[in-house]
């Protein structure tokens, strides 16, 4: 049995900070966690600062790293947006995937964030040709993760249609199986492993014609796992939806038996009162990618009176415009405030479970995301004396932490029980920036 201790300065517990933890760590997992500690034990690995539960990314597109910066230049939308997107999606092959997964997943690591949800629907080699390996793009980020010291769940990603009764267009055939059945067939094969598990999604209510939405919610009920969506993060897909079915997105995926607990929609923006009415009574849950939703002028999603409603919220960096846990947290917020001119919607703590206990809940993790005993030993430090947190009291670090803090705060990162970010420094990708910016540039083309 592999054993550790750690002593942490300051821990948040869940409701409230503690000065003095110690964390012992049996084979990964956090055996003992005990607070008023004042002094390390013998031999205790000491975390200076406030020490969290692991960050859990519950949305996450690997590949959108490369769009930072490109995608700023000049206006347009979220439609002209994703035409940027594709040009970056046709250059990916596995092994390029790979080295930018990689590097993202580092970048993760370094933000605090232990484990990450990825929507991954790029499948094939561009024209839809299968690779030899019919899972090399899927395996790629796998590995990656295991090598960025993170873990993963992998939502392998129904992706059908153009839109509602429209074939693949030339970008999207690398993303199609054709069929729900034909997907269900490839994604069986994939394996979990320690770091990993396997997931599914549905891109989209355009992106999987009505007919084949059960298939994919069966094969994710069969095997208990997690499910994910987009849904109504544009009003143009309402529209067509009510066009084509005479019915919102989130009534057509009722319809056909995709809500319920396991179930997550991402962004959730433009919703009706009913739609949120069914999301909540079947708690299906809702992720928030607060930055990526104001980056492509997506909107403000009902994030208060979906958690009302009964949906548990989590969070995502979705496409990574930046990779900062934090930052999604207080954006939520933020957010609310600016929609309703009202302050404190959510405390600290609500914001703080979001963005780790139910963010890994989302991702199948039901066993991480907290600092209790039997836990997952998956844990982060920010530092409280920077030019950002110095000066609050420790006993509102959830507060600093939530607000004030960013993802350049995070100094120590800790997966099962081993430190992957130590002194803020990655232990197993010695130069994330270089390897970012190397794996960016072999998709320029």
């Amino acid at each position: 049995m592999t054993t550790r201790t750690y002593w942490s300065e300051h821990a948040w517990l869940g409701t409230n900070v503690e000065p003095g933890v110690v964390l012992e760590v049996a084979d990964g997992r956090l055996a003992a966690v005990r607070a008023g500690v004042p002094t390390p034990p013998p031999g205790a690995e000491i975390l200076r600062g406030l020490t969290l539960p692991g960050l859990a990314n519950a949305h996450s597109h690997a590949f959108h790293r490369a769009l930072r910066g490109t995608v700023q230049v000049g206006s347009g939308t979220f439609w002209t947006w994703r035409e940027v997107m594709y040009s970056v999606a046709d250059h990916l092959t596995p092994e390029t995937y790979h080295a930018l997964a990689r590097a993202v997943y580092a970048e993760m690591a370094l933000a605090g964030i232990t484990c990450v949800g990825e929507f991954h629907y790029v499948h094939h080699a561009p024209g839809g040709t299968p690779y030899a390996d019919p899972n090399a793009m899927g395996e790629a980020l796998l590995a990656a993760a295991a090598e960025a010291g993170i873990r993963i769940t992998l939502l392998d990603t129904a992706y059908l249609s153009a839109g509602f009764g429209e074939p693949p267009n030339t970008h999207q055939r690398r993303f199609s199986d054709g069929t729900a059945d034909a997907w269900a067939e490839r994604a069986a094969l994939l394996k979990e492993g320690d770091h990993a598990r396997i997931g599914a999604a549905i891109h989209s209510v355009r992106a999987v014609p009505a007919g084949q939405l059960a298939t994919v919610a069966e094969w994710a009920a069969q095997r208990d796992a997690p499910l994910h969506v987009h849904l109504s993060e544009q009003t143009a897909e309402n529209d067509a939806c009510q066009a084509a079915h005479g019915r919102t997105p989130t009534r057509l995926l009722a319809d056909h038996g995709v809500l319920g607990p396991r179930t997550t929609g991402v962004h959730n923006t433009h919703l009706t009162d009913e739609d949120i009415a069914l999301l909540g009574g079947s708690r299906t849950g809702t992720c928030m990618c607060p930055t990526t939703e104001r980056d492509l002028a997506d909107g403000i999603g009902p994030a208060v009176a979906l958690q009302r409603a009964g949906s548990p919220l989590s969070l995502g960096s979705d496409s990574h415009a930046v990779v900062d846990l934090l930052e999604e947290a207080r954006a939520m917020e933020l957010n609310e405030r600016l929609r309703t001119r009202t302050r404190g919607h959510w405390t600290a703590a609500a914001l703080l479970r979001a963005a780790s206990a139910d963010g890994h809940a989302a991702l199948g993790w039901q066993d991480a995301g907290e600092l209790t005993a039997g836990a997952l030993a998956d844990f982060t430090t920010i530092a409280l004396d920077s030019v950002r947190t110095a000066g609050p009291l420790p006993r509102l670090g959830a507060e600093t932490a939530v607000f004030a803090a960013t993802a350049a705060d995070v100094r120590h990162t800790v997966v099962g029980g081993r430190h992957v970010v130590r002194d803020g420094a990655h232990t197993l990708v010695p130069d994330v920036p270089s390897a970012l910016a190397d794996a960016i540039e072999a998709l320029r083309g």
